[in-house]
């Protein structure tokens, strides 16, 4: 796990595909993003978690310190103060060029963690996505999500609703199988210095 950026209050990491953003229940998945960072750093806090990536997706993450920037850093993501991009390489040929995808999903309680499709009872997802290219029958997207729903990405990839193609690796949505890798990548992070109001700007570029 990369340190991409170190302050005394906060860090932001690249996360690589297949490690956890946060300890899960079972005792064989406590390593994760924040297990790691607190133990890099001992002066911080029990929860430093501000936001999270699934553990399929790689790319960036900030993981506050201490209690103040957590509470400030996690006011701008509820704010929809915080600005990011991720890059997706998806299964088949998309033919738009761009636009925006409105969805709401909810979680099947039969078939954790997967997510369906609910008018009624689901939560809205918002996403803006372009074409980046096309190459070997597959389709780089760029996405910048507006909210951060659940599987956000990944669903409005592969539902019929939105692109209708899968992102390659996802092994919940896809055609990925075990072992796979998830090609999806957060290469973008744009926040508010909690003590300093400075726009800082964060890049990772994917490996695929």
């Amino acid at each position: 796990m990369e340190i991409i950026h170190q302050e005394e209050e906060f860090v932001v990491v690249n996360k690589p595909g297949g490690l956890l953003s946060v300890p899960g229940k079972d005792p064989a998945n406590q390593d994760c993003v924040t297990s790691r960072v607190k133990a890099m750093f001992p002066h911080c806090i029990k929860q430093p978690a501000v936001h999270r990536l699934d553990m399929e997706t790689s790319g960036l993450m900030v993981v506050a310190l201490n209690r103040n920037f957590h509470r400030d850093l996690s006011r701008q993501f509820e704010q929809r103060q915080v600005d990011k991009t991720y890059i997706a390489l998806l299964e088949g040929i998309i033919n738009q060029d761009s636009g925006t995808i409105t969805l709401p999903f909810r979680l099947d309680p039969d078939n954790r963690p997967y997510q369906v499709y609910d008018e009624v009872h689901g939560k809205v997802g918002i996403s803006h996505w372009r074409k980046l290219g096309v190459k070997n029958n597959q389709t780089r997207i760029e996405f910048k999500p507006e909210t951060g729903r659940t599987h956000q990405l990944r669903l409005h990839s592969y539902h019929h609703l939105g692109l209708g193609t899968p992102i390659i690796g996802d092994r919940l949505y896809g055609n990925g199988k075990d072992g796979d890798r998830m090609l999806l990548h957060a290469a973008f992070l744009s926040f508010s210095h909690p003590l300093t109001q400075k726009r800082l700007k964060f890049k990772s570029k994917p490996l695929f």
